[in-house]
């Protein structure tokens, strides 16, 4: 795959503090790649000229890539803390076939650079005033909890965490050497690894296999009593938030995030149910035209362009599905939507004709250029 390789020097640090605006400068510039094992990279970035960033432990960026000819929007979590606020780090594991995370890996160099969107999400213990908590990560979910425990590490906060980083093997435990580092030197930080099977060249001694209650009992005696962060795959979160719920945890301190492409969120499906319960009263249906795809589909009033594609089998990009990140924005060639976004969309770019189909919902007939 190709793109357009694009490079710039860095402005002296001024004195002072600034802060980076994405309006201002929607480019970020990679200062450096690191590899975290065989298959994960951080890549490391900060603006072109010198700002600071602000955001809290656990929210994401989205990113737009041009590959192939072909503009891609990607979330990926800020693994950094901002306790380190001249930039910002994402940690990307390669997926067979993924266009993304593959041209990341072999493409994306120091001195290029990417656009970007101001950090969102909700995905945080920010302004939160327990002391004690327990992080689950699973693969590359890793991200979010290790921003939170690096600011508690950089800042020396007063808070335990229990942290537990379930992996295929040792070969595939992201941040390993980091983490184990941290809780050397910090005793309110205690990781443990959970390994499924050994590497080629090292046999496990650790807790092995998959998270279940027992093995979260001998880890984590105080589980119930600790505020929970959750993230990775899919199986992983649902495995993870039964094992709390059948263990009578309180559900209002259990917090899960993950950037799923593929599925619903049970709100929009309970919406295009009662949508199509509506079609056969006096509901206004509109036809939406995906010029890319050549399909036209049915789309009844009050559900949004999202959800109508989806019923309809056509795959739309999307992450949030709250309007936050970006990743399902499109040109609206014709017609006219109501979109109710939560800051993942330039007011330039609403003027230009682009809106979010995760939030927009037509007010007439459309045509989307996908």
């Amino acid at each position: 795959m190709n793109a357009p390789v694009t490079t710039a020097t860095i402005s002296p640090v001024p004195t002072g503090y600034f802060r980076w605006e994405p309006e201002e400068d929607e480019f970020l510039i990679c200062r450096a790649v690191r590899d975290e094992t065989h298959d994960v990279k951080t890549f490391v970035m900060a603006p072109r000229h010198a700002r600071q960033f602000e955001f809290v432990s656990g929210q994401f960026m989205t990113f737009e890539f041009e590959i192939d000819g072909e503009t891609i929007q990607r979330c990926y979590t800020i693994s950094s803390p901002p306790s380190r606020r001249d930039t910002v780090s994402i940690t990307v594991k390669r997926v067979p076939g993924g266009p993304v995370s593959n041209w990341l890996h072999d493409e994306f160099k120091p001195g290029m650079m990417l656009k970007a969107t101001v950090p969102m999400g909700e995905f945080t213990w920010s302004g939160m005033q327990d002391t004690k908590y327990l992080f689950l990560s699973g693969g590359s979910g890793i991200t979010p909890m290790m921003a939170m425990t690096r600011a508690a590490y950089d800042l020396a906060l007063i808070s335990d965490i229990e942290f537990v980083h379930c992996a295929r093997s040792p070969d595939d435990i992201i941040f390993r050497d980091e983490l184990n580092f941290m809780g050397r030197r910090n005793h309110w930080i205690k990781p443990t690894f959970i390994c499924e099977k050994d590497s080629p060249f090292e046999r496990w001694s650790g807790i092995r296999g998959r998270l279940d209650r027992a093995k979260l009992e001998v880890i984590c005696p105080d589980y119930l009593e600790r505020l929970v962060f959750v993230c990775g795959p899919a199986p992983f979160m649902k495995a993870a938030k039964d094992l709390f719920r059948d263990a009578g945890y309180d559900m209002s301190r259990y917090h899960q995030e993950s950037f799923n492409f593929d599925s619903f969120t049970e709100e929009a499906q309970e919406q295009i149910a009662e949508a199509t319960e509506a079609i056969t009263t006096d509901v206004k249906v509109f036809q939406l035209e995906f010029t890319k795809t050549g399909r036209t589909v049915e789309c009844p009033e009050g559900i949004t362009v999202m959800e109508a594609a989806r019923r309809a089998g056509i795959r739309v990009p999307s992450s949030c599905s709250k309007g936050l990140c970006g990743t399902c924005k499109s040109k609206v060639t014709s017609g006219k939507v109501d979109m109710k976004h939560g800051g993942g969309i330039r007011q330039r770019e609403v003027d230009n004709g682009m809106a979010l189909l995760c939030c927009s919902k037509p007010l007439t007939d459309l045509v989307i250029d996908r």
